[in-house]
């Protein structure tokens, strides 16, 4: 598979790269990264031929999407596609940074705002940060204790903004699916951003979010397919120490890997794109290294045999 081929976001004619890049560790996440170190990310991406990029104000507290718009500023608009959030808006810090997921980040606090005036300042806020003319794509993020506000306030709004033509296509990006699929029957949404929901590792999102969404042509985008590390050889499952139990099923799948020859990293990010609803996975990088081994891991060549026997161990 080319990392360069593309998929349609929902019936929006927007199209996404099979391999996008995620851009959290472009603000600090869990590790501090210079802005060299991050721009050759971003650079080595587009060489690639990596051309959707995602982007919050959440990373970094703005330092994420100042660092990628720096970038993509030297291409040609026409040539990617770009998503940022919405649901938090940035304000001064008067004292500490409250967060301890990233580091060194700008002198601000998100601070949850769903409210129609606080989408719209939260988008106007993101394309200032980016440098950019537009976004095309706008996600409610982590709308997790807010259910009722996203609902009557935020994708109103959202809708709005699409209807505008602000934006070209609009949706969620959250850690779980099971609130995505209550959206999904009650906004008229184009696609999803769903992490660490359906990988190798967890495939909970196959019971109701992903038939659905079949079901109403609206596209996944698959973040944390490495689930937050450990399909990388890493120690963290879901931004956490991985139990016993993860461990365990990630060596089983190691040793089916080695009987297939088939990288672990390859299967990661390859999985989701079986799904029929999945348009893309999105990879986070710090690292023009990284960004490079995803190219490669997402166009290796994995025999169906191997597939057959992932899923009759998924099964077991």
């Amino acid at each position: 598979m080319s990392p360069d081929e593309t998929f349609e976001i929902g019936h929006t004619g927007l199209l996404v790269t099979r391999l996008g890049f995620g851009g959290a560790p472009l603000g600090g996440l869990f590790t501090s990264v210079d802005d060299h170190t991050a721009a050759d990310a971003v650079l080595a991406a587009y060489d690639s031929g990596v051309r959707y990029y995602d982007t919050a104000p959440f990373y970094g507290h703005g330092k994420g999407e100042v660092r990628l718009g720096a970038v993509l500023r030297q291409y040609p608009r026409d040539d990617f596609t770009l998503s940022t959030k919405v649901g938090r808006v940035l304000v001064p810090a008067a004292g500490a940074i409250d967060d301890n997921s990233y580091r060194d980040t700008l002198d601000y606090n998100p601070v949850f705002d769903l409210s129609a005036d606080g989408i719209r300042r939260s988008f106007e806020s993101s394309l200032e940060r980016l440098g950019l003319d537009r976004i095309d794509i706008a996600l409610l993020h982590d709308p997790d204790d807010h259910f009722d506000q996203a609902i009557e306030t935020a994708f109103p709004a959202m809708v709005r903004m699409r209807d505008e033509g602000l934006v070209t296509a609009i949706g969620a990006g959250m850690n779980q699916s099971e609130m995505l699929y209550e959206f999904a029957q009650r906004v008229d949404v184009d696609c999803f951003l769903l992490a660490g929901r359906y990988t190798l590792l967890d495939q909970s999102a196959s019971k109701l979010l992903l038939p659905e969404c079949e079901k109403r042509g609206i596209s996944i985008l698959l973040g944390g397919p490495y689930n937050s590390g450990i399909l990388a050889g890493g120690e963290h499952y879901n931004y956490e120490t991985a139990s016993r139990e993860m461990v365990e099923k990630k060596r089983r799948l190691d040793v089916l890997c080695a009987e297939h020859d088939v990288p672990l990293k390859a299967a990661a990010l390859q999985f989701p794109l079986r799904q029929p609803s999945v348009a893309c996975v999105l990879t986070g990088a710090r690292t023009a290294t990284e960004i490079r081994e995803n190219v490669d891991m997402i166009g290796t060549d994995i025999p169906s045999r191997f597939w057959d026997a992932l899923t009759e161990e998924l099964d077991a």
